[in-house]
């Protein structure tokens, strides 16, 4: 009977302090490299940039209509497409639009979201009807560094891509200097985006 009593006291202990534990563990961030919990300042405030709305009309100032699509993989599309990408990802669904002008497409756009160092970053690829990117406009960022990837100088690298180029640093994508990861994460989601306006697009009724 004391025994019960005794750990029964203990699981309320428990209960009462690994809750508040638990939460704290899941507000943070721990860094591998670094080997402890991040600090706020080294995560970086959240930067919104564009808003969904104000990135379709950058991509398309002129179009008359915009269709917004999830775009659904069954598991052999993810698969054809994690091999053509050449890497693994967890999305099974994905945000597209197709604009029109005068009936007649005037482009695509997919919203994409790859992890940076820490955090994931939102941006938007618009892609031409014949398959090639047009813009890439950064709509959310959050991290502490590494923000250059919203500057023109840099995301103009992408215009003119294909689904075929490989999108990569020392490839065809120069680096920026301690924006290594946040360069990748973009490169990644710009080849991923293209592809999937391949798929789903331009041939969709050859796959």
């Amino acid at each position: 009977m004391l025994i019960g009593r005794l750990l029964a006291g203990v699981l309320v202990v428990w209960a009462t302090t690994a809750a508040p534990l638990a939460a704290d563990l899941g507000n943070r961030t721990w860094d591998p490299d670094l080997k402890r919990w991040l600090t706020e300042e080294e995560l970086g405030s959240i930067d919104v940039y564009l808003t969904e709305e104000q990135a379709l009309k950058i991509l398309f100032p002129r179009a008359q209509k915009i269709r917004a699509e999830d775009l659904r993989l069954t598991p052999e599309q993810k698969i054809r497409i994690q091999d053509r990408i050449g890497w693994k990802f967890p999305e099974e669904s994905f945000k597209a639009f197709t604009a029109q002008n005068n009936g007649t497409v005037d482009g695509y756009a997919v919203i994409q979201e790859t992890i940076g160092k820490h955090r994931p970053i939102t941006y938007i690829i618009g892609v031409s009807p014949e398959g090639r990117v047009f813009d890439v406009e950064v709509m959310v960022y959050r991290e502490s560094r590494g923000n250059e990837v919203r500057r023109k100088r840099f995301n103009a690298q992408y215009e003119g891509k294909t689904a075929d180029d490989p999108i990569r640093i020392n490839k065809d994508i120069l680096n920026i200097t301690g924006a290594t990861m946040s360069v990748r994460s973009v490169s990644a989601g710009v080849k991923r985006a293209l592809v999937l306006v391949d798929e789903f697009y331009l041939h969709k009724n050859q796959r």
